[in-house]
């Protein structure tokens, strides 16, 4: 039963993945939210190629992923579940339950460290916010995400089933809550008691800071309730709000090279570039 999980794994999550992608991105073109001005062929080479490299990246360092740590601590006999027994019924959701927490708690830290930051914001310099947003992280936050991921599944004990559900779970809620998507009101105000919604997410790539530092759940909209860090609405609205951070305006750091050396750039140097780029077009 291990083995065939772990070796369906990687196709469960591509076929899934693709799946979600192609019908957001249909929604995004029959729905959409807001008129974007940076077009997809600027923006999606960058964000579906970092997606390429961050897998080939976890696939190399960490080739059994968090399936395989699940695994392994089952064998072995290590973490909660497996020191305090529990069915499989309990440990299940409580597994999703814990998992999507530690998610939470990771993603507040990588805004409240600095460093950590500094790898972060590459997912937040997106000028515009689509179902490719979802897949825009820096390789180095992806491989430190998949180390706190693996620990927290090696001490929960997390049954392997419970982490490939978690897995597919965030991915796809990834993409569905930044697609430019529109809902109706009455429709989201209900969405958003048990899943994170495009609207509700949409702050948290708001330029104005403390939008930033809001609304920092994925999957399950309960700990930002929960722990003061829930924001209804952006200040300027959703239509009028200013997707990004100020570092990063000029549409040529949606490059992939670009993109990868965002982190080494402080924000003086970066708004320094952006400055001689545009007196040498003046």
């Amino acid at each position: 039963m291990s083995d065939t999980l772990q070796s369906h794994e990687p196709l469960i999550r591509l076929g899934i993945f693709l799946l979600v992608l192609a019908a957001m991105a249909l929604w995004e073109v029959l729905a959409a939210r807001r008129e974007q001005r940076i077009r997809r062929w600027q923006r999606w080479p960058g964000n579906l190629l970092i997606l390429v490299l961050d897998t080939l990246t976890v696939r190399l360092l960490f080739p059994l992923a968090a399936v395989g740590a699940a695994l392994v601590a089952a064998e072995r006999g290590w973490g909660l579940f497996h020191l305090v027994p529990a069915p499989l019924w309990l440990a299940l959701p409580l597994s999703v339950l814990l998992l999507d927490a530690a998610i939470y708690f990771q993603h507040r830290l990588f805004h409240a460290v600095p460093w950590l930051w500094r790898l972060h914001r590459m997912h937040h310099a997106d000028l515009e916010f689509d179902v490719t947003t979802g897949l825009r992280f820096h390789p180095l936050e992806i491989v430190i995400s998949m180390g706190i991921k693996v620990a927290v599944v090696t001490l929960l004990g997390a049954p392997a089933v419970a982490v490939l559900i978690f897995e597919v779970l965030l991915n796809a809620t990834s993409m569905y809550n930044h697609g430019n998507v529109r809902l109706p009101e009455r429709l989201d105000r209900r969405l958003r008691l048990i899943v994170v919604t495009p609207d509700m997410h949409r702050v948290h790539h708001s330029i104005v800071r403390c939008e930033t530092d809001s609304n920092f759940g994925f999957n399950l909209p309960w700990w930002d309730r929960l722990f003061g860090t829930y924001r209804d609405q952006p200040d300027a609205g959703h239509l009028n709000m200013t997707i990004g951070i100020a570092e990063f305006r000029d549409p040529r750091e949606l490059r992939l090279d670009r993109m990868l050396i965002q982190p080494l750039l402080s924000p003086k140097a970066s708004s320094a570039i952006q400055s001689g780029r545009h007196g040498s077009q003046g």
